[in-house]
């Protein structure tokens, strides 16, 4: 545990300052003479792009300075600009200071899950990244919750001092670790280009493309289905994503099952359950209760998943896993981007039902690349004679 925390912890802190404008923009706004929640939303904008360029460019410098020296000084940049954003006089200031948050959150991801893939135990790396993502269910479910009463009860500056703080402590563990100083991987300069070149990188953005947009278009709008179309007060609305967290977190618990049977045997069966229950969700949207119990299903299919798709990544090339994660934070912001665009239209003409079929439909890709991967799979030795054995004892 002493190797994971400060990786789920730097998770957290991230994933809570990329969410946490969105519940007390109001708050934040009234700090602000002449700004609404609307344009306090501009700084979570600029975060996201800011986080997509730092993947992108700064990201493949990890191989080269090492991934603990990279998530050490990340988090300090962090700390900088939280305490920038706690003290912000102004809009232009926050936009600034989160625009130096996401900087460092573009570099601090792509370190965060090679560190997790080089810290593992041979025969337990699923269940170690798992227990690394649980990062993002404590931003959702605590970091978010408690930032929303903060700014109700106090300020909304203590919000991101407290962030701000957390990021300092989890820059110390880090730098004491001894768990995570592990050699720097790369043998020769690395870059979006080389990384662009390794082969089966591809298919692999072209999935996690899909499967963000699935999960970011559909996320973007089920509060506002919840409060609007089915009238739920904003409370009763905060249990959709408190399920989904919850169900995000507890899935870790299936991850040693990844680790016993294989990535390549789970993927059809994992991504044909998430497509299934984005079906679901949009069978049900119109019953509130069914709806806010399925986003717990929702999390813990699209924890695996997650799982799964970094798992094969930060394996096609053990020599530059820096720009290989940077270019996957790159698209997976690009494509909650997109996602939240291109869902719009639907969601306007067509409801949540209308966002959630699409959403299954970008989970295609994901299950037609598993399937591919499960019939190539090799079979190994022990695979081979066990199936020689059953053929003998069935007359075969």
């Amino acid at each position: 545990m002493r190797k994971i925390l400060p990786l789920a912890g730097s998770i957290a802190v991230i994933g809570a300052n990329s969410l946490v404008l969105s519940p007390i923009a109001g708050a934040v706004a009234l700090s602000f003479p002449g700004i609404d929640a609307a344009g306090v939303m501009t700084a979570a904008a600029i975060y996201g792009l800011a986080t997509a360029i730092s993947a992108l460019v700064l990201a493949p410098g990890i191989d080269r300075i090492g991934q603990r020296a990279a998530l050490r000084r990340s988090l300090l940049v962090m700390m900088a600009a939280l305490a920038l954003s706690a003290a912000a006089p102004n809009l232009p200031v926050l936009c600034l200071a989160q625009a130096l948050a996401g900087l460092a959150a573009g570099c601090a991801l792509p370190a965060i899950y090679v560190l997790s893939a080089h810290v593992a135990e041979k025969g337990r790396e699923s269940e170690t990244l798992g227990l690394v993502l649980t990062g993002w269910t404590v931003s959702l479910v605590a970091g978010v919750s408690l930032s929303a009463l903060i700014a109700d009860f106090a300020h909304w500056r203590l919000v991101f001092a407290a962030l701000a703080l957390a990021a300092g402590w989890l820059a110390v563990a880090v730098h004491r670790s001894r768990e995570l100083a592990v050699p720097t991987p790369a043998t020769r300069p690395s870059s979006p280009l080389t990384a662009l070149r390794v082969r089966g990188i591809a298919p692999a953005l072209l999935t996690v493309a899909a499967y963000m947009a699935a999960f970011y278009g559909l996320y973007a709008y089920l509060g506002s289905h919840l409060t609007g179309a089915l009238q739920l007060s904003t409370a009763a609305a905060g249990l959709a994503p408190m399920a989904y967290g919850l169900g995000f977190g507890i899935a870790t618990f299936a991850d040693r099952l990844l680790d016993r049977h294989g990535a390549t045997a789970a993927a059809p069966v994992t991504f044909l359950g998430l497509g299934l229950v984005y079906v679901a969700l949009a069978a049900t949207s119109a019953h509130a209760a069914i709806l806010i119990a399925l986003c717990f299903a929702w999390g813990a299919a699209n924890h695996i998943g997650l799982n799964l798709i970094v798992a094969r990544l930060t394996a096609l090339d053990p020599t530059q896993p820096g720009a290989i994660m940077g270019l996957y934070s790159t698209v997976t912001y690009l494509a909650a981007s997109a996602g939240v665009f291109f869902y719009r239209p639907l969601f306007e003409r067509f409801g949540l039902a209308g966002c959630a079929v699409a959403s299954a439909g970008c989970i295609v890709p994901a299950l037609a690349t598993a399937l591919i991967q499960r019939r190539r799979r090799p079979v190994s030795g022990t695979e081979g004679r066990k199936f020689i054995r059953f053929r003998l004892k069935n007359g075969g």
